[in-house]
């Protein structure tokens, strides 16, 4: 039984279950190259999208500074004056300037001014450029504009003051002091401006980055600190607003520097003057609206909540009372005349240039890939065709190394199993040689010595001597005829005679062929068939399926001791009990069971039984369980390897199974009804 299913499982090999795609070959391949059309996707995409966003970016980058100077004009308007009226000219001498098309529309998109020059306007976009309003800066336009001297901390415009306008008078004459001013420090040698800011006061700038330095002079710049009439009535209207603030949420007022900080001013000393004091001066990093660009004090640095709560206050208050000093908030508008999208662009050398170098990165790793991948599918490939041609030298089989359980994987498995195969095949050969010479060396051996004994006079020629040289003769004629029908067999012409055969009569013959066989062993040889069961229908060449029968009959009364049984038995099997039984079978109903079904003859022996290691081996060739090789023993070796051969012609199998120390069973399992395979 091992044997037959040994050769069912070498059978089974070309039929196992197909890979699943994630670990065959083919699944390896697609994903290579899968992942290496994703590289080249997604860099062809980052390429793309990089060199147009550039060109993009850089086509917006020049539109955006034209656009940031329309917004910073049209801002200083709505921050120096009250309402959008007049701005038409404004916005039409801007259109002009940048070749683009600029309307303003109220925050209800009332349309207030536009350039368009056609009959019926091209209708605006739904959304604005920006909106313009002086209370509420858009930072980054509004940087773009003043060439990056703009800062992001206050929203409010510089150029909206309000109140803290000065009237042309007190502009004069702080414009003088600062004049007289700047003319001291020069005579010092400190270089000074004069800048003027929105609110039209004067400040004085010192040239470098040491203001300091004026402190050792004896130039009065505090004289310009001190804030006009009109300037402090706007700041104790913001520091009104900032306290009714503060005190809505429960908090005290505060009294506003002329920087708009909070807190009391640092003393310094005024140079030039002993004993006196004033406000040290601190150059103003821009023109702040209600500063008037004045040198502030410095006050103690302070943080917390309750400062967080004053910068809030302050900021909603200036921005309350510049409100009714500035336009409305107005929605501003930029685009191309006709509408038109951005103009296309050329791609540059750089843009190649990175084209090219992605490519070639796409390209490289492409190649690398296909290299890695090749040199894995090869690998196993190369070892195969090495250990093939080793074996083609004559060399001893070597197995290799099976990576995994893909295609590859498994041809090095099958190519391991053919070389393990081959090397028992060779070993095989090479026993039954030397099991072949033994076997005839024997008999041979035997007559010679005999008839050397007759020929010296030492053996007389009487009946007994003739019998023992005939029983030796038949002994080497019995194990040429194995051995013919053993190369009739593995040539396939083996000749068969198939005809509709009696099993039950078939084993009463063999039965009755070694009943006193096994008489004298003293074995009882049985028959379980009744004569009442149906008989199974068999077609088959009834010389040679006797022959198979008798083999087994005669192993097993030479392995059954006195007193045992040896059993023949035959019985009809379905399609499913043969195939669950042996590697073959057909498939059929219940009334074609004696056609279309298997016919199983059974032999079985209470003997010694078969070891479960020796049990795979018994239908070898010269095969024999012992090692000795007595005649008294056992036989050639060759009746079980020619009962395979002989059931096998015949289209079936023989199982083998025991039990060591309660005896075997040795089953034939033959197609009923069908022809045999033999010529």
């Amino acid at each position: 039984m091992g044997r037959a299913r040994g050769h069912g499982a070498r059978a089974e090999g070309p039929g196992r279950a197909r890979l699943p795609l994630r670990r065959s070959l083919l699944g390896r391949l697609l994903a290579v190259s899968a992942l290496v059309a994703a590289c080249s996707v997604a860099a062809t995409a980052w390429i793309a999208v990089q060199t147009t966003s550039g060109a993009i970016k850089q086509e917006q980058g020049q539109n955006l500074t034209a656009d940031a100077r329309i917004y910073d004009t049209l801002l200083e308007y709505a921050a120096r004056n009250p309402t959008w009226d007049g701005v038409g000219a404004t916005v039409r001498e801007l259109a002009r300037e940048s070749g683009r098309r600029v309307a303003l529309t109220t925050q209800s998109r009332q349309p207030l001014a536009d350039s368009a020059t056609a009959a019926t306007a091209p209708a605006l976009p739904p959304q604005a450029s920006a909106v313009v309003d002086p209370l509420s800066v858009d930072t980054v336009l509004a940087a773009r504009g003043t060439d990056g001297q703009r800062t992001a901390a206050d929203r409010i415009d510089p150029r909206a003051v309000g109140p803290f306008r000065l009237s042309t008078a007190d502009s004069t004459a702080l414009r003088r002091t600062a004049d007289a001013e700047v003319a001291c420090l020069n005579r010092a040698g400190i270089a000074s401006d004069v800048v003027v800011g929105a609110s039209g006061r004067p400040r004085v700038q010192i040239v470098g980055n040491d203001p300091e330095r004026a402190l050792g002079t004896r130039c009065d710049l505090a004289a310009l600190d001190t804030p006009t009439r009109s300037e402090q009535k706007a700041l104790d209207a913001l520091t009104a607003l900032a306290d009714a603030c503060l005190k809505r949420q429960g908090r005290e007022g505060v009294r506003l520097n002329n920087d708009l900080s909070w807190g009391d001013p640092v003393p310094v000393a005024v140079p030039g003057e002993p004993g006196a004091v004033a406000p040290r001066p601190v150059p103003a990093p821009r023109d702040a609206p209600a500063e008037q660009a004045a040198p502030s004090v410095e006050t103690p640095e302070r943080t917390g909540e309750n400062d967080r709560a004053i910068a809030s206050c302050v900021g909603t208050a200036r921005s309350e009372q510049l409100s009714s000093y500035v336009a409305s908030p107005a929605l501003l508008f930029i685009g191309d005349e006709g509408g038109a999208t951005l103009p296309g662009f050329d791609l540059s050398p750089a843009n190649t240039a990175k084209i090219a170098g992605a490519a070639a990165l796409v390209l490289a790793l492409t190649v690398g890939a296909s290299v890695f991948a090749g040199t894995r599918l090869v690998r196993p490939l190369h070892a195969l065709t090495g250990a093939a041609q080793r074996m083609r030298d004559g060399e001893q089989p070597a197995s290799v190394p099976v990576s995994g359980d893909d295609e590859v994987g498994r041809l090095a498995a099958a190519f391991n199993d053919m070389s393990a195969h081959r090397a028992r095949l060779e070993e095989q050969r090479k026993a039954m040689v030397s099991d072949v010479a033994h076997e005839l060396r024997t008999p041979l051996s035997n007559i010679r010595g005999w008839l050397e004994a007759a020929q010296d006079g030492l053996a007389d020629p009487d009946p007994a001597f003739v019998s023992s040289l005939l029983e030796e003769a038949v002994q080497l004629q019995h194990i040429i005829d194995d051995l013919q029908d053993l190369a009739a067999a593995d040539a396939g012409v083996l000749r068969l005679h198939p005809e509709p055969v009696g099993v039950r009569e078939l084993l009463s013959q063999v039965a009755a062929a070694h009943q006193a066989r096994a008489e004298n062993a003293g074995v009882t040889l049985t028959v379980a068939v009744a004569a009442t069961d149906p008989e199974p229908a068999l077609r088959a060449d009834p010389v040679r399926l006797r022959q198979a029968v008798g083999n087994l009959v005669s192993n097993a009364v030479r392995h059954t001791p006195e007193g045992g049984r040896v059993t023949l038995s035959a019985y009809a099997s379905d399609a499913s009990d043969a195939s669950g039984a042996s590697d073959g079978g057909g498939e059929g109903d219940d009334e074609g069971k004696a056609c279309d079904g298997t016919v199983v003859i059974e032999v079985q022996d209470t003997g010694s039984g078969i070891p479960a290691e020796d049990l795979p081996h018994v239908f070898d060739r010269f095969w024999r369980a012992e090692k000795s090789r007595s005649r008294r023993t056992g036989g050639s070796g060759l009746g079980l390897a020619i009962v395979r051969k002989l059931v096998e012609a015949h289209g079936g199998a023989v199982e083998a199974t025991s039990t060591e120390g309660e005896g075997s069973t040795f089953a034939l399992r033959l197609p009923a009804g069908t022809e045999p395979s033999g010529p």
